[in-house]
C-alpha cells in the first residue's frame, strides 16, 4: 500500500481550489510517492497541480515536472538609476527589442541545436520580463550582503525551455504516458540526460533575454539570482524531488513573483525545509483559468486599459488575449501567499519590488 504524506501550506483565509487539491491527492497516489506538498500558490494544472512539490523513492515521474523543464526566474540589478529613469523613452526602446539580434555564446553547451532559434525569446503564458523598482527593504542586512542598491532599476526574467521541454515531454508521454521511470534504468538515464540539457537551455535562455533587453535599452546589469521552478532532482538514498511551479528552498535567496499589478518579493528560505519538500511558492498562483479571464474582464476593461497598471506601470504586449489572460485580477493575492509562508516559518522577506514595465513580446 502506498503511504504518501500530503501537506498543504495555506492559512485559514487562503483559498485553494478544490480541483487543485484533487490533483495533488491523485498525484500522491502514484507508486513510490512519499511526500506531496501543495504550496500557497497551488492551482490546477493539466493533470498535475501547479505550485506543488513531490518526493518519491527509487522512481521518478517526468509527467509531474511537465513540459517547461527548467522554467524559472532570474533577477538582475541594472545600471539605471531610478531617479533618472524616463519611462516613455524606455518603453519606446523596448518595443523595438524584437529586432535585436541574440548572439549565442560560443561555449554554450547546447545539444539540440534545432531549438536555438528560440533562444532569447520569452514565450507565451505567464512568462515575462519586467523592469521593476525596490518598493521596500525589509531586511537591510541580507539586502546589503547581496550587494543590492535600492536606487537602481532591476530586471526580472521569467521563462523556460520553450519548445525543447515540450518535445522532451512529448517523447516521454508517447512511450510511457504518465507512468514513472525506475532509477538507473536505460529509459531513466536517457530522460535525465535530456532533462539536464533542457535545464541548461532554459538558464541560458533567461540570460539571453536579459542581454537582448539590455542591448535594446542601452542598459547593462549583473545577475543576482536564477532559480528553477520545474525540474526533477536526485536526493540522497534514492529519493527524487519533483517541482511543478515551485521555487527551491535550498538554493539561497529566491524571487517570488506577483502579478504585473502587484509586488514581487525577494525572500530568504529559513528553518528546516524537509517538511515542505525543500520548496516554496513560485508566485501568486492563478485565481481564474485562462479561458475564464477574458469573459470576466472584457466587460470592464479594454485591451488598452490593461496596458496601464494601477500605479502608472506599463505593459508591452501585442497579443490582446494574453493581456486579459495575464491581468492582475486573474491572480491570487501575492501578499497572502507570502504571509502564509512567513507564518509557516519558511521564509524571511528581504525586499519587495513593484513593476515599472512588464514586457511580454
Amino acid at each position: 500500500m502506498n503511504r504518501c504524506k500530503v501537506r498543504i501550506i495555506a492559512g485559514e483565509k487562503s483559498w485553494i481550489e478544490g480541483n487543485a487539491v484533487n490533483q495533488l491527492n491523485h498525484t500522491a497516489e502514484k507508486i513510490g510517492m512519499i511526500l506531496a506538498v501543495g504550496l500557497p500558490d497551488l492551482h490546477p494544472g493539466r493533470g498535475i497541480p501547479v505550485g506543488a512539490a513531490f518526493i518519491s523513492k527509487e522512481i521518478f515521474y517526468p509527467f509531474v515536472a511537465g513540459n517547461d523543464i527548467g522554467c524559472g526566474i532570474s533577477l538582475w540589478q541594472t545600471t539605471q538609476l531610478n531617479r533618472k529613469l524616463k519611462i516613455d523613452k524606455l518603453v519606446k526602446k523596448l518595443k523595438q527589442s524584437a529586432d535585436t539580434a541574440v548572439a549565442i555564446p560560443p561555449d554554450a553547451d547546447i545539444k539540440r541545436v534545432c531549438f536555438n532559434g528560440a533562444l532569447g525569446t520569452i514565450g507565451g503564458g505567464n512568462h515575462f520580463a519586467e523592469f521593476t523598482k525596490v518598493e521596500k527593504v525589509f531586511n537591510t542586512d541580507l539586502f546589503a550582503k547581496l550587494n543590492l542598491d535600492k536606487s537602481k532599476l532591476f530586471l526580472l526574467v521569467h521563462s523556460g525551455s520553450r519548445g525543447l521541454g515540450q518535445t522532451i515531454l512529448r517523447e516521454h508521454v508517447d512511450q510511457f504516458r504518465d507512468n514513472g521511470l525506475i532509477e538507473g534504468s536505460p529509459e531513466a538515464d536517457s530522460y535525465l540526460e535530456q532533462h539536464n540539457d533542457a535545464l541548461q537551455w532554459a538558464v541560458l535562455n533567461r540570460r539571453l533575454i536579459a542581454e537582448r533587453l539590455f542591448s535594446a535599452s542601452g542598459l547593462s546589469g549583473k545577475q543576482v539570482s536564477d532559480t528553477i521552478h520545474n525540474s526533477i532532482t536526485p536526493l540522497p538514498d534514492g529519493y527524487w524531488l519533483h517541482r511543478k511551479g515551485a521555487a527551491p528552498a535550498d538554493a539561497g535567496p529566491v524571487v517570488i513573483a506577483g502579478s504585473r499589478g502587484s509586488l514581487s518579493y525577494l525572500v530568504q528560505p529559513i528553518g528546516d525545509q524537509a517538511g515542505n519538500a525543500f520548496s516554496l511558492a513560485h508566485g501568486a498562483g492563478r485565481k481564474w483559468a485562462r479561458n475564464e479571464a477574458k469573459p470576466r474582464l472584457a466587460r470592464k476593461f479594454t485591451a488598452d486599459q490593461l496596458r496601464q497598471g494601477p500605479k502608472g506601470n506599463r505593459v508591452i504586449c501585442t497579443q490582446k488575449d494574453l493581456l486579459f489572460e495575464e491581468a492582475p485580477q486573474a491572480y491570487k493575492d501575492i501578499d497572502r501567499v507570502i504571509d502564509d509562508m512567513v507564518n509557516a516559518g519558511l521564509i524571511e522577506v528581504i525586499a519587495a519590488f513593484y513593476p515599472v514595465i512588464t514586457y511580454k513580446n
